[in-house]
């Protein structure tokens, strides 16, 4: 990808499709025949980091992490956003995993009470699952989180039926950054990854995808466009009904119509 067709998708708001917009989503084109989807879950099916920094900013400001500031956004986003549990452990408490470990699982605990009164899935997503069911394609979740909370925001959003699979990146040899997770998710749905793309809307989780060897359209739902697009997405989309998604779908479709 040149560095004037990142620079067009990472600012490309508009309805209309620039060329160099078009001409990453045709990078989906190769993938025909199309088998399978990958998605990310926080972030990527749900706009949930909005809980995920408040349970965090919340519990940091009761034992007076930080002099008692409460965190920034721009914080949680370096140090939080996308992570592993025994990474953010360590990074807010280095020295002392225990601790950290023993914090980030009260803290799921709350946020765990706060998605089920708030969780909200992005917009589009019915439009993006009826798609791959009427596409017969074979699809799983691929995230860092707890298994119990992902299958809690899976079971909210009503997705429980639609997964065949979902993969734990602490349930692998390493999580995502690493390619392990989608790899697993590959293995699980006995799909190529010649043709299987992946949605992601983090840093890490876009790298890992990407190391995996597939397609990562990324998603800007919190994370900035600039970092999103240092780890090599195919291209952005605001959200599930973003006219870049259909385009590129439309000329996947394409490619795999058999010939007349």
């Amino acid at each position: 990808m040149t560095a004037s067709s990142e620079n067009c998708i990472s600012s490309c708001t508009c309805h209309a499709l620039p060329s160099c917009c078009a001409s990453s989503q045709s990078s989906l084109t190769k993938l025909a025949p199309l088998e399978a989807v990958l998605f990310d879950i926080d972030g990527t099916l749900c706009d949930s980091d909005p809980l995920h920094y408040l349970a965090f900013r919340e519990m940091l400001l009761e034992i007076g992490f930080n002099g008692g500031a409460p965190i920034t956004e721009e914080f949680f986003i370096e140090t939080v956003a996308g992570k592993h549990n025994d990474d953010i452990a360590l990074a807010l408490f280095p020295g002392d995993l225990e601790r950290g470990l023993k914090f980030v699982n009260d803290k799921e605990a709350m946020f765990r009470r706060l998605a089920a009164e708030q969780l909200k899935p992005l917009n589009g997503l019915d439009k993006v699952r009826k798609w791959i069911e009427n596409h017969g394609l074979k699809r799983a979740a691929v995230t860092n989180a707890p298994r119990e909370n992902a299958e809690l925001m899976i079971s909210l959003l009503g997705l429980s039926d639609f997964f065949e699979a979902v993969i734990i990146g602490g349930e692998c040899e390493h999580a995502k950054p690493h390619p392990d997770p989608y790899l697993k998710g590959l293995e699980a749905l006995k799909a190529s990854k010649d043709h299987t793309f992946v949605f992601e809307d983090s840093v890490s989780g876009i790298k890992a995808g990407v190391a995996a060897g597939m397609p990562v359209i990324g998603l800007t739902t919190r994370n900035p466009e600039n970092l999103l697009m240092e780890a090599k997405p195919a291209f952005l989309i605001k959200d599930y009904d973003d006219p870049k998604l259909w385009a590129a779908l439309e000329e996947l479709d394409k490619a795999g119509a058999p010939s007349v």
